[in-house]
């Protein structure tokens, strides 16, 4: 074989080769969402998820006439959409109808979670749950209520403080979380959670 032949089998066998990792790179890119898409599964997710649940549209004009327990309604928090809850435990209520030991701003709120990604749930059929509900050993986690600029409150993100809007210390309420008003961690790649909460008053 002259030395031409032999450059030019080099020459094709390396074009060969970068051709199917082009390839390859097109494929894995085309496996990428983009944002609007990954909102898209949450949204569908929710909606999945939330098509077996009781929803109302309307909140109560006072705590004492929101429904309690594991068959309740998840009562729609905010405009978009982007928070549901599902209240459990009300914690004390007054003679009034209006919840007690409610929190004021800027106070510290002790709460143990456990909670489930909706996504998994709905593209795999079950997900298992994590949390420090469960676990005695782990120390509760806490926010300033209404605080926006501590790490240790806006890391658990927006919706979680929603609820304490209506009760106060010791109420216990499921919530579905869209992304945007979940923990940060679930932001970027627009992870939607059923989450239940305990919120507490800390002992000093």
């Amino acid at each position: 074989m002259s030395a031409f032949n032999k450059l030019n089998n080099k020459f094709s066998r390396l074009w060969i080769l970068a051709f199917i990792c082009v390839a390859s790179l097109s494929s894995s890119c085309s496996k990428t969402q983009s944002y609007s898409e990954l909102l898209r599964d949450e949204e569908h997710a929710v909606n999945w998820y939330l098509a077996q649940k009781r929803v109302e549209l309307d909140i109560p004009r006072d705590s004492i006439s929101f429904e309690t327990g594991e068959n309740a309604p998840f009562y729609k928090l905010d405009e978009d959409g982007n928070v549901y809850m599902q209240v459990i435990n009300r914690g004390s209520i007054g003679a009034d109808g209006k919840a007690e030991n409610r929190v004021s701003a800027g106070e510290q709120v002790y709460f143990r979670f456990t909670r489930s990604n909706i996504l998994n749930m709905y593209e795999y059929g079950s997900e298992a749950e994590e949390g420090n509900s469960n676990d005695v050993v782990q120390t509760a986690a806490y926010f300033l209520y209404k605080n926006t600029s501590l790490n240790a409150s806006t890391q658990w993100g927006t919706g979680i403080q929603m609820p304490l809007r209506f009760f106060g210390y010791d109420c216990e309420v499921n919530l579905v979380l869209k992304s945007y008003c979940g923990f940060v961690t679930d932001q970027t790649y627009c992870y939607p959670y059923v989450i239940n909460v305990r919120y507490f008053k800390p002992e000093y």
